[in-house]
């Protein structure tokens, strides 16, 4: 594979671009707003900065993978010739199957069609397309440039082939490849949103605030972060998201997202995204407060 193309500019999108890029392909990113593009552009020179002052690449290895990237605010301009496309558009259904019917209309046919879902059915997705076999999900995890593991998620008709040439594909960007199968949530968003529902709920009724909450996961279960603050750098409107398709997928009352959850989904505290979730981004990004309605 040489041509890579990503839909979707965000956090997700340009990491994955980011990623492709340093090692050496050519990747189209696509968005509909070029505003977003030129953002994510921005975001992928600044981290790539960063890398080269870690001396994790050099400055001409940085300016050789940012030539090497193309945007494009149409889709079919931008993966009429890709050998795999990877959509990392908005956790939303209907987006995510009209995404891939158009994908499926324009690239080729050895084109391998990948999602970056967290939880969405790859089997649902695929039905959109009449190339079932070439439909497959690659969950990156973020910050994508530094995180090591991709989620490889077959769908019902995935092929081996398919299967094995992504499994390849993310060795080659040196990352770490895990193969599940498809269902809700599949490994990764099954055993870790229940657990930060759960600190929702310890929350929400009034067991600990905040910092205990975090602190005892932190540094009791040796958690990089606790369950609170990582809800934040998810976004609180992609953990409730991700908890309705557990719990519509798996109809268990367990997956029930928290009030609390759903109240800040709904006001628009959604964590770092938006400058305010169970803590205060707003002012001091690497040491943030507690939010002040939970003091």
């Amino acid at each position: 594979m040489k041509q890579i193309t990503v839909i979707g500019s965000g956090t997700m999108g340009n990491g994955i671009c980011h990623v492709f890029a340093q090692h050496g392909y050519q990747v189209n990113l696509v968005d509909i707003s070029q505003e977003a593009l030129d953002k994510a552009l921005t975001t992928i020179g600044k981290n790539m900065d960063r890398q080269v002052k870690k001396e994790v690449i050099t400055t001409e290895e940085k300016q050789a993978a940012m030539t090497s990237i193309r945007t494009f605010t149409r889709l079919a301009e931008g993966a009429q010739e890709a050998d795999l496309v990877i959509e990392a558009a908005t956790e939303n259904m209907a987006i995510k199957k009209d995404i891939f019917k158009q994908l499926d209309e324009v690239c080729p046919p050895k084109t391998i069609l990948a999602s970056n879902t967290s939880s969405i059915s790859i089997t649902t997705i695929a039905s959109a397309t009449k190339r079932a076999d070439k439909v497959i999900g690659m969950h990156f995890m973020n910050p994508v440039p530094v995180m090591k593991l991709v989620e490889i998620i077959r769908g019902f008709d995935t092929s081996d082939a398919t299967t094995a040439a992504i499994v390849e594909e993310s060795k080659k960007i040196q990352k770490i490849p895990v193969e599940v199968n498809d269902y809700p949530g599949f490994i990764s968003n099954r055993i870790l949103m229940p657990m930060i529902n759960e600190a929702i709920y310890t929350l929400f009724e009034s067991i600990a605030d905040v910092m205990a909450i975090d602190e005892v996961m932190r540094l009791g279960m040796a958690h990089p972060m606790g369950p609170l603050k990582l809800a934040d750098f998810i976004g609180l409107d992609v953990c409730l998201s991700i908890l309705r398709v557990l719990q519509e997928g798996f109809g268990q009352p367990k997956y029930a997202p928290c009030p609390l959850l759903v109240n800040m989904v709904e006001a628009g505290h959604l964590g770092v995204k938006s400058g305010s979730g169970f803590y205060d981004w707003s002012t001091d990004a690497k040491n943030p407060a507690v939010a002040s309605q939970f003091v």
